[in-house]
């Protein structure tokens, strides 16, 4: 995900608009949704509390010419697992999911023709049918805007993209869970989708409010925090309050936490890191924080008290890093509940811990917060 860091302090207004809507959702009984991608192995998949979750999402399909595709073998054993977890966890919707980063060149070219989307739509058909899941989610990055260098995109992706969503759905019918990954950050929220289009076919927003320091900017912030501060614009409640400037339904968004830290390589110890100039150095899964981020590893820990996020250093080795814990998730998943929103999404189960994870903090907090109507 790569974008350009924003340095400033607006917030938006609140209009109040909202879509004729032909979806009916369901109704949210006990508590937000919890939606998680997962890209790891098959064999790994019965190590986590999958009936805690409301949807898993299969990551990736590719295109294949204008064809959804499943062309490796562990990924159709994975989906297979998948369904079958189905059988102990009933709700369960399972999706397959287009693209990721870097993951879907020829989307711009494939979605500009009638042709190529009514094509797309009968293989998301054929695939769903084949598997026996319960409908797609379109990880397109990203419509209209630079995204990996080299891949093309166009100024016309935004109202293609809205086109798609119209032929899958109306292939797909209502019951159907049609849902797209959107981009946290102002840029997207303002370029890449026709919001008054695409939201009359689609059921859920799945808000990547994650990498909003990305790997190519060169200052660092909090990749994930839940409100702006002085400095930094990008954030949960920024994205949240951008959408409903445009009359997005919050009961169809979903916030996304991240259960992995980004570390930073800064050029010196001021302000132990934060908003510093600095590149971007590795990526860390949160079941090796406890290797990585160890007592004795030199990293000290900081809080946000404004945007509510935590943060290591090491000023030893100039290593700044951010990423959400178990504090900071069980904020914004009260911050789901007291907002109305469809629910929390994370990327990715993979990264969680067996035990005393991440997922269990989502859980824990659901059980304590929300309210049944």
């Amino acid at each position: 995900m790569r974008r350009t860091f924003i340095i400033t302090s607006v917030f938006l207004s609140c209009l109040g608009r909202s879509y004729s809507q032909g979806i009916i959702l369901p109704a949210q009984t006990n508590g937000p949704a919890v939606i998680a991608y997962y890209g790891g192995r098959p064999t790994m998949i019965d190590s986590f509390a999958t009936n805690d979750l409301s949807q898993i999402i299969f990551s990736f399909c590719h295109l294949k010419g204008d064809r959804l595709s499943v062309s490796r073998l562990p990924d159709t054993l994975l989906i297979r697992k998948m369904v079958a977890i189905k059988s102990k966890n009933p709700n369960l919707k399972v999706i397959l999911s287009l693209g990721g980063w870097g993951g879907c060149p020829s989307c711009s070219e494939v979605f500009s023709t009638a042709k190529g989307r009514r094509k797309f739509a009968r293989s998301v058909n054929h695939l769903t049918k084949y598997f026996g899941t319960d409908g797609l989610d379109l990880d397109w990055e990203y419509p209209a805007l630079a995204n990996v260098p080299g891949y093309p995109y166009r100024s016309e992706d935004r109202a293609n993209f809205s086109a798609l969503v119209k032929k899958i759905r109306k292939k797909m019918g209502k019951s159907f869970q049609l849902s797209f990954a959107a981009g946290g950050y102002t840029e997207y929220i303002r370029h890449s989708i026709d919001w008054i289009q695409t939201m009359k076919y689609v059921d859920i927003v799945n808000l990547m409010t994650y990498d909003l320091v990305g790997g190519d900017d060169t200052v660092t912030g909090h990749h994930t925090s839940l409100y702006s501060t002085p400095s930094q614009l990008e954030s949960t409640d920024h994205a949240i309050k951008l959408l409903d400037s445009i009359g997005v339904p919050r009961k169809k968004i979903a916030i996304g936490v991240a259960f992995y830290a980004r570390i930073y390589q800064v050029t010196d110890t001021l302000n132990d890191g934060l908003y510093q100039p600095g590149k971007f150095y590795r990526g860390v899964s949160y079941k090796d924080y406890g290797k990585i981020f160890s007592e004795d590893s030199g990293y000290r820990f900081y809080w946000d008290s404004v945007a509510l996020a935590p943060y290591k250093y090491n000023p030893a080795k100039k290593l700044f890093a951010t990423y959400d814990d178990s504090s900071s998730i069980a904020l914004k998943t009260k911050y789901a509940i007291d907002n109305g929103l469809y629910g929390i999404m994370f990327w990715q189960l993979a990264d969680d811990s067996f035990t005393n994870g991440l997922l269990d903090v989502i859980t824990a907090t659901n059980k304590q917060y929300f309210k049944k109507p």
